[in-house]
């Protein structure tokens, strides 16, 4: 005779089923049975809503620039922290301010360490005890901002690691698709982007993270812009290490000064082939020492190093 007992419910799967991300999509229904421009523009009109999302978010979004400011600015770092697609994004993030803005105080960690940015190491996401580790391997303090990333909110290794670098003093800030998640409660604040149902339902990888991709864009590239590694609009401490970034230095340098292209380059090579090194110098008339010096003085912002060099006495 059959067993009529109903098979256990794990409590966290059955939370899991109630968000909002996991929910099936009605505009998607039948999608295997849609032609393939019907599939595009399904997808084209839920990704159209992302951006009126992180609209609503924008308050706790300038929030975070603010506190990321102020630790770059004490020598502090901003660490993203999170696993499968979440930990992938911050990734791609913190890898591209290096060569962007050329700082190092952008850093990752995900889950599963730097294999799962290519193979499957979702199993690592429910490791708490490994959350906490690969965060305590990092040494977060007073001057450092740590941001975790889980479209449900629940992610045991991402929560996990948010509760250390709290314990241990640093700033923490949440960025969730979820209300009310353990990791809005374990962070000292939350950015919660509520996309709604997936067309494929439950896969993150799609609003939940073209939204994510957005706020990280916004969080590094405008607290960079406050630190004054951008002049302008432009990207001034773009580091020139091959041919197509050499000439976008040079683009960079013309456009700043009004420099033909030859003088730009001059510059660049004169500068030691330090994007804003080159800046100060075109647009403060000085050699490569007071333009240096004056970079030195202002802690990298261009704008003010610009403005103490043209004043000689000023730099030291």
């Amino acid at each position: 005779m059959k067993s009529t007992r109903r098979p256990e419910i794990n409590p966290n799967q059955a939370s899991l089923r109630l968000l909002r991300t996991e929910q099936s999509n009605t505009a998607a229904n039948d999608l295997d049975c849609k032609s393939s421009i019907e599939i595009a523009r399904l997808m084209n009109a839920e990704d159209a809503t992302v951006a009126g999302t992180v609209a609503d978010v924008l308050p706790q979004v300038a929030r975070a620039i603010d506190l990321v400011v102020t630790a770059l600015r004490r020598g502090g770092r901003l660490i993203y922290v999170g696993a499968g697609t979440s930990g992938r994004i911050a990734a791609l993030d913190a890898a591209e301010c290096s060569p962007t803005f050329n700082t190092d105080r952008v850093q990752f960690i995900i889950a599963g360490g730097a294999k799962a940015l290519a193979t499957d190491s979702e199993i690592s996401e429910d490791d708490s005890k490994q959350g906490r580790e690969e965060m305590a391997r990092r040494k977060p303090g007073k001057d450092d901002v740590v941001l975790g990333i889980a479209a449900s909110g629940r992610t045991p290794f991402t929560v996990a690691a948010i509760q250390l670098a709290r314990e241990r003093g640093a700033r923490t800030i949440a960025l969730t698709c979820n209300p009310n998640s353990p990791l809005e409660r374990a962070a000292g604040f939350a950015i919660v982007v509520q996309v709604g149902p997936e067309v494929l339902a439950g896969s993150s990888r799609m609003k939940a993270a073209t939204a994510h991709k957005m706020v990280l864009n916004m969080i590094s590239t405008g607290a960079m812009s406050r630190l004054g590694y951008v002049y302008g609009s432009l990207m001034v401490n773009v580091v020139p290490k091959n041919e197509k970034l050499t000439q976008r230095a040079v683009a960079i340098l013309e456009q700043a000064s009004g420099a033909d292209s030859a003088t730009a380059r001059r510059a660049l090579v004169a500068a030691g082939h330090r994007t804003p090194v080159a800046v100060v110098m075109l647009l403060a008339g000085v050699t490569r020492a007071p333009a240096v010096a004056a970079l030195k003085k202002s802690c990298g912002n261009v704008r003010q190093a610009i403005a103490l060099a043209s004043n000689k006495s000023n730099v030291v």
